[in-house]
């Protein structure tokens, strides 16, 4: 086979196609430029760059931001106004992430403030940047387009925060399902912009924990708006995903029938419930799109290289895989650590009814 570039290959795999060797990724944001960097996309890593494809805007809403200082530390307050009345958060930068102080929901009288927010907003498409974008970073990067979360994940953890929610959901969970389902009447104005846009992939929603999110709610409220992405993405010839990178066993099997194409961020043992292997048995009409697990990073390089061949090995027999990285790496490890995955995958390159990559008896655990 000829040589495919770093962004071929990963089409290939969404496109149900075999790439010339299983693709590797990695989050834009966790490669930082140097010799070591060149080396990895000299040898093939692939660059994933995250992006909306909508543009939003809400009516009769205006917003302001004011940063300052107490005691030594910055504070961001930002002021959303609305004619029921003012949201704010306030946030604080923390390194590489972001800590929120006070999320937008205080309390029952902001119900109606983000209901208005809500069904006050309008969507149009934003491909140019993309477009743009497409044409300068060339086959060693893929653009992702990201839809946005589920409407109960948002209320949840972003807006209310989980020990405010559990209180609401007891007492008044009716106002919470109005937002849910007027938050889902957007999401299927937005649905099928990013569908139409440039982009090949999206990925809707995910992050969801097990013992937070329940089956339940996650049978009723996250299932559904997955189906709905997955069936207008495939209208357009495009492909579907969500991002779940923690437990999943409790609702693999929810996962199995619905229609996405792809599981992005899986991470598989030890740092979750399932092994890789487990997820292809119960996923076998899915591409996994894996996070090499985190706490593997700290092991020494051959125990590292043993990972990434059993990983190789679990996708066998139709390599529907795809190797990311989608969290931090100690900063004294990253370049030793990515040169070793790179290598093994180079060691593996993908065949017709290919056989184990190695000795089965490293396959005991499963």
């Amino acid at each position: 086979m000829t040589s495919m570039t770093p962004k071929q290959r990963v089409e290939s795999i969404l496109r149900g196609e075999k790439p010339d060797k299983i693709p590797f990724t990695i989050y834009e944001k966790k490669l930082p430029q140097c010799t070591i960097e060149r080396e990895l996309r000299n040898s093939g890593i692939c660059i994933v760059r995250k992006r909306s494809v909508v543009k939003t805007h809400a009516l009769n809403v205006s917003s302001e931001s004011r940063t300052y200082w107490e005691k030594g530390i910055q504070y961001t307050r930002h002021t959303t106004k609305t004619p029921m009345g003012e949201l704010f958060t306030i946030s604080r930068p923390a390194g590489f992430t972001t800590w929120r102080i006070s999320r937008i929901f205080k309390g029952p009288e902001d119900y109606k403030k983000l209901m208005f927010l809500v069904k006050n907003q309008i969507f149009e498409p934003d491909y140019e940047s993309f477009l743009k974008d497409e044409k300068m970073l060339g086959e060693d990067f893929i653009q992702r387009a990201v839809v946005g979360a589920n409407p109960l994940h948002e209320i949840m953890v972003s807006w209310m925060g989980i020990e405010t929610f559990a209180v609401e959901w007891a007492e008044r969970r009716d106002e919470i399902e109005k937002l849910y389902y007027a938050m889902a009447e957007n999401l299927r104005k937005i649905f099928p912009i990013a569908a139409r846009s440039p982009a090949l992939h999206a990925n809707f929603g995910g992050n969801e924990t097990g013992n937070v999110m329940g089956r339940e709610r996650f049978a009723k409220y996250v299932i559904p708006l997955l189906n709905e992405v997955a069936d207008v993405f495939h209208r357009y010839g495009k492909f579907a995903g969500t991002h779940l990178d923690g437990n999943n066993k409790i609702w693999a099997d929810l996962i199995r029938d619905c229609r996405l194409d792809y599981i992005e961020a899986f991470t598989p043992e030890p740092d979750t419930d399932m092994s890789l292997y487990e997820a292809f048995s119960i996923w076998q009409n899915k591409t996994v799109w894996i996070n090499f697990p985190s706490s593997v990073h700290l092991a020494t390089i051959p125990e590292i290289e043993k990972t990434a061949e059993k990983l190789i090995n679990d996708s066998l027999p139709d390599n529907r895989l795809i190797i990311g990285i989608t969290e931090d790496i100690p900063e004294n490890r990253w370049q030793e650590n990515l040169l070793a995955i790179s290598r093994v995958i180079d060691r593996y390159p993908v065949q017709e009814n290919q056989s184990s990559c190695y000795q089965s008896e490293t396959k005991q655990t499963d």
